[in-house]
């Protein structure tokens, strides 16, 4: 019995090579002469035609290269609010000295005959866009192919810059449309409805605290929020908080992309293992479970968190196109809801702008991240750094303000909400004007909402646990952070006083009873 030649029977469903040279080699680029004179032309005879025609089309759009400098002509006597028919784009081109590059006043006048009016106009300008776009598309491949080819190309540098490329063509080409009244209308009603139609008043994503939702109805999209606070005060652990409540809400899911350009992701499942299971953060690092806190982390924790939609990305020195890549890949793929990055200045640039400053780099990044959430129809939570000016004022004056915000002039203004987190411990302020402990006591202040009220809410962290809760005295305070004046409580050996986190009643301690206290 003959055995079959299998490497034969591979080559014959093996797909032929693919030749680059047929695909590009002697072939003309995708180009449309016909409609290109029929715009210029119809442009021509009809004043109303160009202002058509500006909202879609460039100068470089057009294959031809007359028709490029004749359409710069008519642009031109645009901005001098000429009137653009035969003569006047004759003319101008006389000024410019380009008439006779163009083909004389011979072609001009040859482009009013191809036409008879602006008929369909807008039909034939976004076709000769798409033909621009096929050219465009075919130039920066073969850019990107011969960078490929070169040993001494990095390929992140070679991925980032095509995807730079990639997305230039968008940017720069494909811009929306006006909106009528009408259409904002029935999608605005179409939303009031929906909202009536709901039990709750959260229009948003959840942020996990009601209090905050009261000020916030949930983080809206398209919004850009920052959250800033000083180091260790506890902002990692507050957006975890945000990411457990939104992935793992009882009704509506949402999916979350985490970006740590700080902490590993397995630091950060460490912690969020912790708020979840209410095991401390300690005993998880080290693996000092009992046998009963495992199975508390395995039931609490990781049957929890096994299937809900958290996509954590812990790449270092992360830049906005990596990251606008990635999020788009998880919009199309898992529908995101909400993005959150750790921390702001840890992002760097396009890497286009060489001798721009760091300033101007998170400008850039800032501006960037809000037109990433207007485009994804999501929230954004980036978390940001406080300069030192805060330490700097005298005691009780450390409350975070705006010009505390490290290059805060693009941050302050591209945000639709600036949150800080305040605690008074944080400073050594260990107790109120009543000699009670305010040990944990964390204060979100409200210092922009571009759509809603100021105000601040009052928390409190189990740091050990990495977990912040509703303080029983919850609700708002107005704008003002009590214990803004307060001064340090020390125990007579100058320790700090309040050596034990007291946990309300109705807390939820490691065993899953209800205690008193607990030690810090």
């Amino acid at each position: 019995m003959d055995l079959p030649n299998l490497n034969k029977d591979r080559k014959t469903r093996r797909k032929p090579t693919l030749d680059l040279g047929n695909m590009v080699f002697g072939k003309v680029p995708p180009q449309s002469k016909e409609l290109e004179e029929a715009v210029l032309g119809a442009i021509m005879l009809e004043k109303s035609a160009f202002d058509t025609v500006i909202e879609i089309l460039k100068a470089e759009c057009f294959y031809v290269e007359a028709n490029q400098r004749i359409y710069r002509a008519m642009t031109s006597l645009a901005q001098k609010s000429l009137p653009i028919d035969l003569l006047t784009v004759v003319e101008e081109l006389k000024l410019k000295e380009e008439l006779d590059l163009v083909g004389g006043p011979y072609y001009v006048s040859r482009l009013t005959n191809a036409v008879v009016s602006s008929a369909n106009i807008e039909s034939h300008a976004r076709i000769i866009l798409q033909k621009f776009i096929q050219r465009e598309l075919i130039r920066v491949s073969g850019e990107i192919i011969g960078d490929a080819y070169e040993d001494s190309t990095d390929v992140f540098d070679l991925l980032d810059d095509a995807e730079g490329k990639l997305f230039q063509i968008t940017n720069n080409h494909l811009r929306k449309n006006f909106d009528d009244i009408n259409t904002v209308l029935v999608k605005t009603i179409q939303r009031i409805e929906d909202m009536r139609n709901r039990d709750e008043d959260i229009t948003g994503v959840a942020t996990g605290f009601p209090s905050l939702d009261k000020l916030t109805y949930g983080w809206q999209p398209t919004d850009l929020i920052i959250l800033a606070a000083r180091p260790s005060v506890g902002k990692t652990a507050f957006a975890l908080n945000l990411v457990r409540s939104a992935a793992l809400h009882p009704t509506k899911p949402t999916a979350v992309a985490f970006f740590s350009l700080e902490m590993s992701a397995s630091q950060l499942v460490q912690r969020i293992l912790s708020a979840e299971s209410e095991i401390w953060l300690e005993k998880i690092s080290r693996g000092k479970l009992e046998e009963h806190e495992m199975k508390q982390l395995y039931k609490k924790g990781i049957e929890r968190l096994s299937n809900a939609p958290i996509f954590i990305d812990d790449t270092a020195a992360l830049n906005i196109f990596e990251l606008r890549a990635k999020c788009r890949r998880l919009k199309n793929k898992h529908n995101l809801g909400i993005i959150i990055i750790d921390y702001l200045q840890l992002m760097s640039g396009a890497g286009d702008n060489k001798n721009s400053n760091r300033e101007q780099e998170i400008s850039r990044i800032s501006r960037d991240l809000k037109g990433l959430a207007k485009e994804l129809q999501v929230p954004i939570i980036a978390l940001s750094q406080l300069s030192r000016e805060v330490e700097k004022r005298k005691e009780g004056a450390k409350i975070p303000q705006l010009s505390d915000l490290r290059e805060s002039g693009a941050i302050e203004q591209d945000a639709d909400m600036v949150m800080f987190l305040y605690r008074p411990e944080y400073y050594d302020i260990t107790a109120n004007e009543m000699g009670e402990s305010n040990k944990g006591e964390t204060y979100v202040k409200i210092a922009k909402h571009r759509n809603g009220s100021l105000d601040t809410i009052k928390l409190r962290a189990l740091l050990h646990i990495q977990k912040f809760v509703e303080d029983e005295d919850g609700g708002e305070f107005g704008g003002a952070i009590p214990g803004g004046n307060f001064k340090p409580v020390r125990d007579d050996d100058g320790a700090n006083a309040g050596a034990k986190l007291y946990i309300q009643k109705g807390s939820k301690m490691n065993d899953g009873n209800f205690d008193d206290e607990a030690p810090f």
